[in-house]
């Protein structure tokens, strides 16, 4: 694999200086997507308490579980402003990408923390729909799940490069699954199944490819690297973790979450 190449090419005291830069680099990468997180998960609590009501008087709508919404919850997830929410964050994705050559380490951090937020926005519903304690349940399994599949992605020997192009196609096919079902077959009992086991597989994957891409990302520039590039590479890390927990997050609670 390319980062035992890339050690073994230099002297003794350049390979113990990469192997520490490599531990900072990883911990920044998991601090940052900690952080993002807690923001997310912050901004998605505080929306789903300014969304509803116990007060029948301030009640504009009614969710199906009876959960009482007031104006502000009746806007953001029964009018067309839901879709905007909903596909906002995808839209980010794609611009942070445009964006992170021209942007500051600074600038592209801060970004990335927006976009944590507004993923938060996105999908407070979930402590609508689901009760506090599968949530948190459900969070406890997708950490210790997260944990041991990164942990793997780094330590392991095996080059995982060729499970990652497999993974990006079934990615593609799930994406195309999930509009089929929300446009074409709403009541698709196999689709509704389907979805989340293969949404799980796809994203415990990923998790394990994306570490190890960026620690032999790291390995292969560290010669050449200067503080910018390591920290918008570690942003860009932490985002892709992010986002593979936060998928993984979603597909299990449908399993494991129970509805309010």
């Amino acid at each position: 694999m390319a980062q035992y190449e890339t050690i073994s090419s230099v002297g003794t005291g350049a390979r113990v200086q990469i192997d520490e830069g490599l531990r900072a680099h990883m911990n920044k990468v998991y601090g940052l997507m900690s952080v993002a997180m807690v923001v997310t998960g912050g901004a998605a609590w505080a929306i789903s308490g300014l969304a509803t009501t116990t007060n029948p008087g301030e009640a504009v709508a009614q969710l199906a579980n009876g959960t009482l919404l007031n104006s502000f919850g009746s806007a953001i997830y029964a009018s067309p402003l839901k879709w905007v929410l909903m596909l906002a964050p995808l839209a980010m994705v794609f611009a942070f990408g445009a964006l992170i050559n021209r942007l500051s380490a600074a600038g592209a951090q801060l970004y990335f923390y927006a976009f944590a937020a507004l993923m938060g926005i996105s999908l407070s519903s979930i402590f609508i729909v689901f009760t506090g304690a599968s949530i948190a349940s459900t969070f406890l399994v997708t950490s210790i799940a997260f944990a041991s599949l990164s942990i793997y992605g780094y330590v392991t020997k095996r080059n995982l490069a060729p499970m990652g192009a497999f993974l990006m196609m079934g990615l593609v096919g799930l994406i195309v699954a999930m509009i089929v079902q929300m446009f074409l077959l709403p009541d698709s009992k196999g689709l509704a199944f389907a979805i989340p086991f293969i949404g799980v597989l796809i994203f415990a994957g990923l998790t394990a490819f994306d570490t190890q891409n960026i620690k032999n990302n790291y390995v292969q520039h560290a010669q050449a690297m200067d503080q910018e590039w390591l920290g918008k590479s570690a942003i860009m890390g932490a985002l892709n973790l992010y986002l593979n927990f936060i998928n993984l997050f979603m597909f299990l609670l449908q399993f494991l979450g129970n509805r309010e």
